[in-house]
């Protein structure tokens, strides 16, 4: 079967993301299959060129995976031929690397959030479409096998009229003196683009509009409730970024979504991210995973009654939705979408503009926690 080479390079593959994710569980396991197939039959197998500033981890990941194509300048590895640019660094000099591959001529598909503020990812949609190329914004958790399945019963119309939504995201990260952070430390950063607003609220917005219907309204208290901790070298640094995000996102449709995120809080539910989904004719909770629903026909008739022990076995009464097929890695499935669409026309609607939607949402939270008030949001134009 003929196949097609496709240069990518890839900026940012010795952090955590782009190394797990983005590098090994996608596009080389992508070409280890053999590449993604094409309608012609083609096979479109990624060439990775890997870009970073620490030549010794370059050096070490590229022996390991028997890839002879790595650099320190981005620059000269733009000036090559391979036609796609990803980017998975900080996002405080993503910007800035988009806007060279941009110049030179690169599709780009990208980390989010796409830039530090909605200026610069407006910035951004604009020359990627005088260049007239293609670019994606990863969206990764719409292919998760929970929210697959919570997809399944949306389009199904198994809720009738959605109601509301309930999410919960977070973990403890440990501040680094009992036990090292599992986060990098300008996570905690705000003069490094960190905060879980601007990390977090971009994947709600998509996983909303996606699902639910497009963010018109958001009231949101931000906060730091650690102060201090103690990055890789462990020492002390001041966090001065915000590390949970309590938020009310007023959806089209009359939905109300509330959504906890937070790396203070300790898990004491079935998966690090669930969303409870509550309609007219049933619920359904959706985690990365698994999702469990209740008809309306199947719902118990709870009364309250505080002087007595409740003994109803509650989740026991709620139905699992099946797998009903096999689900690839998140990452990967996107990566084949995206290759999809830069080779072959394939739909990907997660371009620069549904990125840059994101940043707005993550902007007006901010906005929201610092003025205390609810901000309304308008529809983000190139």
């Amino acid at each position: 079967m003929a196949e097609r080479r496709l240069g990518v390079v890839m900026n940012g593959v010795t952090g955590r993301m782009g190394f797990r994710q983005h590098l090994v569980r996608s596009v080389l396991a992508i070409r280890e299959q053999g590449g993604v197939a094409l309608s012609d039959g083609i096979r479109v197998v990624p060439d990775p060129v890997l870009v970073g500033r620490d030549e010794h981890k370059l050096r070490a990941i590229a022996a390991a995976h028997d890839l002879d194509r790595w650099s320190t300048d981005l620059d000269a590895a733009l000036a090559g031929p391979d036609e796609l640019y990803f980017d998975a660094q900080l996002t405080s000099v993503r910007e800035s690397a988009i806007t060279r591959a941009l110049a030179a001529g690169k599709h780009v598909y990208t980390e989010k959030p796409l830039a530090h503020d909605l200026e610069g990812a407006l910035r951004l949609v604009r020359l990627a479409h005088e260049a007239g190329v293609r670019t994606g914004v990863v969206h990764d958790k719409l292919y998760l096998p929970g929210l697959l399945k919570l997809r399944r019963l949306v389009e199904s119309g198994f809720f009738g009229r959605v109601l509301s939504v309930r999410g919960e995201f977070g973990y403890w990260v440990f501040e680094g003196d009992l036990q090292p952070g599992q986060r990098p430390s300008w996570n905690y950063r705000t003069e490094d683009g960190g905060g879980i607003v601007r990390d977090m609220f971009p994947h709600w917005n998509y996983v909303l509009e996606n699902l639910f219907g497009r963010v018109e309204a958001v009231t949101t208290k931000a906060i730091t409730h650690v102060p201090e901790r103690r990055d890789e070298r462990g020492e002390p640094y001041a966090a001065t970024a915000d590390d949970a995000a309590y938020g009310i996102f007023e959806l089209s449709g009359g939905i109300v979504a509330q959504i906890n995120s937070s790396w203070t809080t300790r898990v004491h539910r079935d998966e690090l991210v669930e969303f409870h989904v509550d309609g007219t004719h049933g619920s359904a909770v959706a985690g990365l995973h698994r999702c469990v629903a209740q008809h309306r026909v199947h719902t118990p008739k709870p009364v309250w009654n505080p002087d007595l022990v409740d003994a109803t076995p509650f989740r026991d009464q709620w139905s699992p939705v099946p797998d009903n097929r096999e689900f690839e890695n998140g990452f990967k499935a996107q990566w084949e979408q995206f290759l999809r669409h830069l080779c072959d026309d394939g739909d990907h609607p997660y371009d620069f503009l549904a990125g840059a939607r994101g940043v707005r949402l993550a902007e007006a939270g901010l906005e929201s926690s610092r003025e205390g008030r609810r901000v309304e949001i308008s529809e983000v134009r190139p």
